[in-house]
């Protein structure tokens, strides 16, 4: 093994890991921003309620019929609201999942922190 600098170079097969841990890492960066421009829509209470959330999982908007609104059972509103809300960011995540899996081959979940 030589050494350059105190430090041994790589074998071969160790360097084209890099490069391809590299290409990778460069690939998941882009499929981000991708995601990140993406919205994801879904709706409760027969299309009463719409929320659109982004790639980052951040609710862009909430879109109320205005039929749904009755002041005398906000309880049911708040539950439509929040099963679009959690729906929305399910199919996110789902595609977050899907991308990952297509640049890592599976192995996304052992990669879960890199996201």
């Amino acid at each position: 093994m030589s050494k350059r600098g105190g430090f041994p170079t790589m074998p071969g097969n160790m360097g084209n890991l890099m490069k391809q841990a590299q290409k990778m890492q460069k690939q998941m960066e882009d499929m981000q921003e991708d995601l990140n421009q993406k919205h994801f829509e879904c709706t409760a209470g027969g299309g009463a309620i719409t929320v659109v959330v982004n790639g980052k999982k951040e609710v862009i908007s909430i879109t109320l019929k205005e039929d749904v609104v009755d002041k005398d059972d906000i309880e049911m509103l708040q539950d439509l609201i929040v099963a679009a809300v959690n729906e929305a960011i399910r199919k996110a995540e789902e595609s977050v999942s899907s991308e990952m899996n297509k640049i890592t081959g599976g192995l996304g979940g052992s990669l879960g922190g890199l996201l």
